[in-house]
């Protein structure tokens, strides 16, 4: 028998000790096989541009990750933050000013026809506040099961709120942080996703779509009669009937995207936008039928696994699916871009990581 060297002794088992970590090692992900369509990129409606590449910013103090925005009747500009702040832009001002915090992570917002502000809130659940401040919990649970990563929210005429639970096994809070607990949501792939509604007549929560692959952004029609949804690790935006002939039904509006689609809008003129927060990842697709190989990926060190990229996209859509804008900016000087909201003069712009606020003149982007 032939005896190693020690150095050789050392490195054999340091090496048996990484491939045992490499494919023993316990992890939070089961991932499930999927096929992932073919990336075509940026090409068609999507060919790179630089429409987004001058944005004005808008100070948010000391926070940072506005990722929310939502309009004032009055013209107010409201932000979330990744410190559970909702700073609010008065009209002609510069500087966003703290307003409330909600002790939580707070993320789409919407507000109802008694001038409530509708918040989804991450780590707590679906809240109501008031324009003096008061904050309600509308819910935390739907149909026995605990609201974990509350995301968007849309608020309807007739005072039903919708709104998206990303993940019902990955808590938001449990995990750390919403990007934390996104990533592994995306890497399992294991359609934990809800669309909910909330009746505040009944005030019971109830569940419209499940099954989704990271249920995010929620828009509604200007006559409520459907909903739109994205489903971040599909690439793709689905269509929900409220009314008509389709009620009940679902449908797939647009498919295979060029990035993954985070906060979703209703704007003006029949648009609804889109936040591509960063580029497809050619290592997640090529694995998507590979999930053993996932599990690997999920034990390497956390810089080593796939992250977003900085590539400032917005697109907007009509009812039907089709691309009517596409505002990037492929340097990513706004970074992981999350949605925008549509004033009549100005679009302002969100971001997950960004330490400002930005928004740009409808004018300078051709619109």
């Amino acid at each position: 028998m032939v005896k190693l060297p020690s150095k050789g002794r050392v490195a054999l088992y340091i090496a048996v000790l990484l491939a045992a970590y490499l494919l023993l090692w316990p992890v939070p992900v089961e991932p499930v096989s999927w096929v992932a369509p073919q990336d075509r990129g940026f090409t068609g409606a999507f060919a790179p541009n630089q429409k987004l590449a001058q944005l004005d910013s808008i100070a948010i103090g000391d926070y940072h990750g506005p990722e929310g925005v939502a309009l004032g009747a009055d013209g107010t500009v409201y932000t979330s933050t990744h410190e559970g702040w909702i700073l609010r832009l008065a009209p002609g001002q510069d500087v966003a000013e703290p307003w409330l915090n909600t002790g939580g992570r707070p993320l789409g917002m919407d507000f109802d026809r008694q001038g409530n502000l509708i918040v989804a809130d991450a780590f707590i659940g679906l809240l109501s506040i008031s324009a003096d401040g008061r904050q309600q919990l509308l819910a935390n649970t739907a149909a026995g099961v605990p609201i974990r990563y509350a995301n968007g929210v849309a608020v309807a005429g007739d005072g039903k709120i919708y709104f998206s639970d990303s993940s019902t096994k990955f808590s938001a809070r449990a995990i750390g942080g919403t990007y934390e607990a996104s990533l592994l949501d995306i890497l399992e792939h294991g359609g934990h996703g809800r669309l909910l509604v909330f009746d505040p007549q009944t005030r019971q929560t109830r569940v419209l779509v499940s099954d989704l692959n990271f249920a995010n952004g929620v828009a509604l029609a200007g006559d409520d009669s459907f909903i739109l949804i994205n489903e971040t690790s599909k690439y793709r935006v689905l269509k929900h009937w409220l009314a008509g002939e389709k009620a009940g039904q679902t449908q797939v509006l647009i498919d295979n995207l060029p990035g993954f689609p985070d906060n979703l809008g209703r704007g003006l003129e029949g648009r609804f936008w889109l936040g591509l927060a960063s580029p497809r990842n050619r290592l997640l697709d090529r694995l998507a039928d590979k999930p053993w190989l996932r599990t690997l990926v999920q034990r390497l060190p956390a810089v080593l696994r796939p992250q977003a990229v900085a590539y400032s996209h917005i697109v907007a859509i009509d009812g039907q699916g089709e691309v009517v804008v596409s505002l990037q900016d492929p340097d990513g000087g706004y970074a992981v871009t999350t949605g925008a909201a549509e004033s009549v003069t100005h679009l302002y712009i969100s971001s997950l990581v960004a330490p400002v606020l930005a928004r740009v003149p409808k004018s300078r982007v051709g619109l």
